[in-house]
């Protein structure tokens, strides 16, 4: 009997994001950052700090925008998947 699991043992994802809930997908990082930098300047009016927000959420998109899709796709070409 085939597995009804699509993510079960018998199947490899292609992207790490197949792995994901829909709150860790990139739309959902990129769209929260994306409110967090424009609601912390319509709150504050600070370009100072609206800016060290938009640079911690820089930051917290190369992280998992870039580099740990990266790690994981290098993970899965050298055979350290499950």
């Amino acid at each position: 009997m085939p597995n009804p699991d699509p993510s079960g043992p018998d199947t490899t994802p292609g992207s790490v994001w197949e792995l994901k809930p829909w709150w860790c997908q990139p739309w959902s990082i990129v769209l929260t950052g994306l409110f967090i930098v424009g609601v912390s300047w319509l709150v504050l009016h600070l370009w100072w700090l609206t800016t060290g927000v938009a640079v911690v959420i820089g930051a917290w998109w190369w992280l998992f925008l870039v580099l740990m899709p990266a790690a994981w796709k290098q993970s899965q070409a050298s055979g350290g998947g499950a």
